[in-house]
C-alpha cells in the first residue's frame, strides 16, 4: 500500500502554475491524486488523446484533455490574485487554512 502525500490544496481551489509549459496560467483544481501527489487543473496542461467510439453512433477520434501536474508546481491564489503558500491556524477550536504571505483566510 502506498502512502498518501500531504497536499494542502483542495478541490475547487484556484491555483497558478509556477513551473512547466503553462507557467503563469491559472485555473481551478478538478481532481487531486493524493497517492501520486498530482493535481488536474481545468484548462491547463492539455494533451491530445486518441479515443475509441464507445457505442455505434458515438464518434471516436483525437480529443484534448487535461493531464495531471505535480502538486509542487502549483500555488494557491489569494483573493487579490497573488500566489501564496498555505499555512494553518487554529481559530475557535477549528483548523483554518491561511495564506502565509498575507495571513488572510483561504
Amino acid at each position: 500500500m502506498r502512502k498518501k502525500m500531504n497536499i494542502k490544496l483542495k478541490k475547487e481551489d484556484t491555483v497558478m502554475v509556477i513551473a512547466g509549459k503553462d507557467k503563469g496560467k491559472t485555473g481551478k483544481i478538478l481532481k487531486i491524486d493524493h497517492v501520486k501527489g498530482r493535481v488536474i487543473v481545468q484548462g491547463l496542461n492539455m494533451v491530445k488523446k486518441a479515443v475509441k467510439p464507445k457505442s455505434q453512433n458515438d464518434k471516436g477520434g483525437i480529443i484534448e484533455v487535461e493531464a495531471a501536474l505535480e502538486a509542487s508546481n502549483v500555488m494557491i491564489l489569494t483573493k487579490k490574485g497573488e500566489p501564496a503558500r498555505i499555512g494553518y491556524k487554529i481559530e475557535g477550536g477549528k483548523k483554518v487554512r491561511i495564506a502565509r504571505k498575507t495571513g488572510e483566510e483561504l
